[in-house]
């Protein structure tokens, strides 16, 4: 497994072990307003979701205004359950998981026409660890809001992820 992918690999399990947080709280935490980032967790989860499907249109040869137009909308997507966030998000991964079987050369570069910020040759590795640190950003807001909403986070760094592997001998 390559960097990258490893790193893929933690912003699945990170983002699982945080709807597994949510989980074990009231159904009520999902929509609970909060004075944040986002009105209520499953916003930030549905942002979430709408940015990891842009970015993977993107890997997958979509151009970025065009994926941005295709997902941006289901930001407002908001689902009933954190079962329902849990499923989307498997099933996504699982689109990546074939994507990086498909990719052995991350470093392999694509323009990327970025509406927010210009054109670049950006390399594919690129691209995953934005996603990643994307998803770490506002998985932190979540921790935040569960905070702000009376209940505690979860652990979920990277450092954590290290000791759910098997041991390296």
């Amino acid at each position: 497994m390559n960097h990258p992918e490893e790193m893929y690999s933690y912003h699945t399990w990170a983002t699982q072990t945080i709807l597994g947080r949510i989980q074990e709280l009231p159904d009520s935490v999902l929509h609970q307003e909060v004075n944040s980032s986002f009105r209520s967790i499953a916003h930030a989860l549905s942002h979430m979701y709408a940015v990891d499907q842009m970015w993977y249109l993107v890997l997958t040869g979509v151009s970025m205004p065009e994926a941005l137009q295709m997902c941006m909308p289901r930001n407002e997507e908001i689902y009933d359950s954190v079962e329902d966030y849990s499923r989307r998000y498997m099933e996504l991964s699982k689109q990546y998981a074939a994507w990086f079987q498909e990719h052995t050369d991350l470093e392999q570069t694509i323009l990327l026409d970025n509406p927010f910020a210009g054109i670049r040759n950006t390399s594919l590795a690129e691209i995953i660890f934005h996603l990643i640190n994307h998803g770490t950003y506002h998985r932190g807001n979540i921790s935040t809001m569960l905070r702000q909403l009376g209940h505690a986070s979860v652990m979920n760094d990277y450092s954590l992820f290290w000791y759910t592997k098997p041991a390296i001998d």
